[in-house]
């Protein structure tokens, strides 16, 4: 009881963390080409239920296509949660899913300029979403040579977040803890020339951005770094194929500099058209559209 309230989560997000942790060390005990699958079914059927994320995915997608069909909705959420478990357990396990990515050849024209931007030490920031799996491109990126930090914000769930968090810092470059602290020791890894992944895709104090048709508050930190650093800014994906197993990195033409507004609407924009091409890879579950103060 004393955890539940130092985290200060509520009681669906303890029991939600329960089952989860059950299910990761059953699911960690398959073959990873049966883990994985049966990992999303677990997180669909069961985990997602409870913890209220099959209903919250269903009313972001209500909001954004009021006009589609209801059953359309539910499937589209179901496969949300599906990828949810997915890319779980993929990142719990992450030397046996860098090992199955070992063939994957990432493609996109923003492979030249990071190779240019490589060679002359100038700082790379990665940004990213919680699409497909966000960790398949740094995994590729980096048995590549490249050595790729992060700066993250804490998942909802901060039972979930306690140990989740640890998957993201055993492995690649540096990880930070989204925060002054996390921030600065972020900066200083691109200084010196490093590179660095956001994921950009989550309601914070910031500018409001149209994203999906609705105004969506943003944080502008990818550009505001960006811009203070002259650090090229690149957008890529790990898109999940249709064996639920395989993926697609793709490495997108680096944003041009701007404004920090300007920058982070093209941003979004790459989104909105990796989304457009299947959005049950996408994260409905967030609460993307929450009300907040204005930037």
């Amino acid at each position: 009881m004393s955890t539940r309230k130092t985290l200060k989560g509520t009681t669906a997000d303890w029991l939600a963390d329960r089952v989860l942790r059950g299910l990761i060390g059953t699911m960690l005990r398959l073959p990873y080409e049966r883990r994985v699958p049966a990992m999303g079914h677990a997180l669909r059927s069961a985990v997602a239920p409870l913890a209220g994320y099959q209903k919250r995915a269903e009313e972001n997608l209500k909001f954004i296509y009021p006009n589609m069909a209801a059953d359309k909705r539910r499937q589209i959420a179901r496969d949300c949660c599906d990828n949810f478990g997915r890319t779980l357990i993929e990142n719990y396990a992450w030397r046996e899913f860098s090992n199955h990515l070992s063939g994957t050849v990432p493609t996109g024209d923003g492979l030249e300029p990071l190779a240019e931007a490589a060679e002359t030490q100038r700082p790379v920031i990665f940004v990213t979403a919680h699409y497909g799996n966000h960790e398949a491109p740094r995994q590729v990126l980096t048995a590549m040579g490249h050595t790729i930090g992060g700066l993250y914000r804490p998942m909802l769930n901060p039972y979930f977040n306690a140990h989740y968090a640890k998957t993201m810092t055993s492995w690649g470059g540096p990880v930070f803890e989204q925060g002054r602290r996390g921030t600065m020791g972020f900066a200083r890894h691109l200084k010196s020339g490093g590179m660095g992944t956001l994921l950009f895709d989550v309601s914070a104090n910031g500018a409001k951005i149209p994203f999906l048709g609705q105004p969506a508050h943003t944080a502008t930190s990818a550009a505001d770094i960006a811009i203070k650093m002259d650090a090229l800014v690149i957008p890529y994906f790990g898109i999940r194929q249709s064996d639920g197993l395989s993926f697609a990195v793709e490495v997108e033409t680096p944003i041009k500099t701007g404004t920090p507004e300007m920058m982070m609407t093209e941003i979004t924009q790459r989104l909105e058209a990796q989304i457009a091409r299947d959005p049950a890879q996408w994260f409905w579950i967030h609460r993307r559209w929450k009300a907040r103060k204005d930037g």
